[in-house]
């Protein structure tokens, strides 16, 4: 008897396929504009589809090594990876997936619209990088933080070109080192030293617990400069090279591709996901550093500055991610033949992919919105972006990371026992996507940041306004969905109200989980409405099936059924 082999069709193109993608940009960027970026985009899909997937595979087949010495007995730290992983880092500098929104003429063609161009490139290139994505968003991070007019001119001209390179030959990623094991998201804790030298560099001393991209040739980690008090807001951000090349303190004789003096790789971390990207325990000892703007003063707020961008890359990563999982549970269905039929046709299937798809458009949403928010502050300065960034950031990331890891988990069961056998590469949606609420701050820390937002920064007078003007706008479109917006709003001012009041009060902070992630579904609703209301019929069903589902605790099952194939 011959064996059985159950055959899986490629799912469709990542761009070209991707409805609500495509009509996003043409709303966002104007037809003209989204013109100007297709050729870019599905060059990158067509990567992605052939030689990126292999290397996606190669890279997760032969994770990172560590080799602490050479033959002769040196000690080297030398981070070995794939073909596959070296692969990735040179399609994310061809694809621009870092320059694109440091580029001139990348602004002068979309403006502040460059970073709703970057989120579509970061949609495409993300699911299936082998997490390569991670430096990605740390390199971004790292660029914005030396874009900023006080950090020196001599530095950022030192590196900013280079991280924002499209030559694989030229260009370099940044990682991060800011957490240590006693603090944790605890930054207060942290005590990684800063001392100056002569020269005006710097040099740190410490030990840093979670290093990703361990293999970068940079990173930018927190100290806290000698004489600086106590608390987290003086500490401030230095730029670490990782390699003697770059190192002043290496010797003439010394191996450029060995580590940085003062700089000790102790171990390479054995993570439940994430397993190609290289992440290290690594200590430092008057290692040499830059200050990135002037250390004498509290740095932790110039530090956010990357904290904000690799937030909103966790963002995109989610929401990317769900979008290439419910590709693949789809074409699966498609394929495979149960009682009764294809998977496919069955009504309590399809049922379950139509809601994945509808939280899958509320996630994409809500990351490309902050974008959008990214591009006009550091673009037009605009102020009212900035606030409404300020709350939208904290909100987009935890939202996004939640619906991630649940739909992950459904996507592996969506593939039944093949979704639980590593060969099938099915398991890794889900041990990946448990990362997403833990980096860059868990639920937990970022509700509180939420609260911190809309008690000293005004962050929720944005975000109602915004609410306010979609409620109006879904009149036009579906009176009950104007209604749970309506109803939704006015329960939220009161809350506010209250929480501002008082916001040490244990109802509030034990509170703020619940009403981060409330906030986050009435914003995602207003944004699905403001796409429908430009005229995306897929976006109006997402709205109104997101709005009874998350706002209302209502079951969708058969209208998310009947709408899977306009969803999807």
């Amino acid at each position: 008897m011959a064996r059985y082999v159950q055959t899986v069709p490629a799912p469709p193109d990542p761009y070209f396929g991707d409805r609500l993608l495509r009509s996003w940009l043409d709303r966002r960027l104007g037809v003209d504009g989204h013109a100007a970026a297709a050729s870019r985009l599905a060059a990158l899909a067509t990567d992605v589809t052939g030689p990126l997937r292999a290397a996606h595979l190669d890279a997760e087949t032969h994770p990172p090594t560590l080799v602490r010495y050479d033959g002769w007995g040196a000690r080297v730290d030398r981070v070995e990876t794939s073909a596959g992983w070296r692969a990735q880092r040179d399609a994310a500098a061809r694809h621009a997936v870092v320059a694109l929104p440091y580029q001139p003429q990348a602004r002068a063609s979309w403006g502040a619209a460059a970073r709703v161009v970057q989120h579509a490139l970061l949609h495409l290139y993300g699911p299936e990088s082998a997490t390569f994505s991670c430096p990605v968003a740390m390199s971004d991070g790292a660029a914005a933080l030396l874009a900023r007019p006080e950090v020196d001119p001599a530095v950022r001209d030192a590196w900013l070109p280079r991280l924002t390179s499209t030559d694989p030959a030229r260009v370099v990623f940044s990682g991060q080192w800011m957490t240590e094991a006693q603090g944790g998201s605890d930054l207060a804790r942290s005590s990684t030293t800063g001392r100056a030298a002569d020269d005006g560099s710097w040099r740190l001393t410490g030990e840093k617990w979670f290093c990703s991209a361990a293999d970068s040739a940079l990173a930018v980690a927190l100290a806290r400069p000698e004489g600086a008090g106590a608390g987290s807001r003086v500490l401030a951000p230095f730029l670490v090279p990782r390699y003697a090349a770059d190192s002043p303190l290496a010797g003439p004789g010394a191996d450029p591709d060995g580590p940085a003096p003062g700089v000790t790789l102790h171990r390479l971390k054995d993570k439940l996901g994430t397993r190609a990207l290289p992440t290290a325990e690594i200590g430092l000892r008057d290692a040499y550093a830059w200050p990135l703007g002037d250390p004498g003063l509290p740095g932790l707020a110039r530090a956010m500055t990357l904290v904000v961008v690799t937030r909103l890359h966790n963002a995109a990563a989610a929401a990317a991610g769900m979008r290439r999982g419910l590709a693949y549970a789809r074409a699966y269905a498609d394929a495979r033949q149960v009682a009764g039929g294809r998977l496919g046709t069955s009504p309590l299937h399809r049922a379950t992919l139509g809601a994945l798809a509808v939280d899958t458009a509320g996630a994409f949403v809500l990351a490309g919105h902050a974008f959008g928010l990214l591009g006009q502050v550091e673009v037009g300065a605009d102020p009212a972006a900035a606030v409404e960034l300020r709350i939208v950031a904290p909100l987009a990331k935890l939202a996004t990371a939640r619906l991630a890891v649940a739909a992950a988990s459904e996507y592996v069961e969506c593939f039944g026992g093949a979704g639980y056998v590593e060969d099938t590469g099915i398991p890794r949606l889900l041990r990946d996507a448990q990362v997403l609420p833990i980096w860059e701050g868990t639920t937990n820390v970022l509700a509180l940041d939420v609260l911190r937002a809309v008690v000293r920064d005004d962050g929720a007078v944005p975000l109602l306004g915004r609410l306010d003007a979609a409620t109006d706008a879904a009149r036009r479109l579906h009176p009950a969905l104007a209604d749970a917006l309506a109803t939704g709003t006015a329960e939220l001012r009161a809350t506010l109200a209250e929480v501002t009041a008082e916001p040490e009060a244990v109802g509030a902070v034990a509170g703020a989980r619940g009403l981060a992630l409330r906030m986050a579904y009435l914003l995602t609703t207003a944004l699905l409405v403001e796409q429908a209301g430009w005229g995306d019929e897929a976006a109006e069903v997402a709205a109104r099936l997101w709005a009874r589902r998350r706002l209302r605790g209502g079951d969708i099952a058969a209208d998310a059924h009947h709408e899977l194939d306009l969803l999807c």
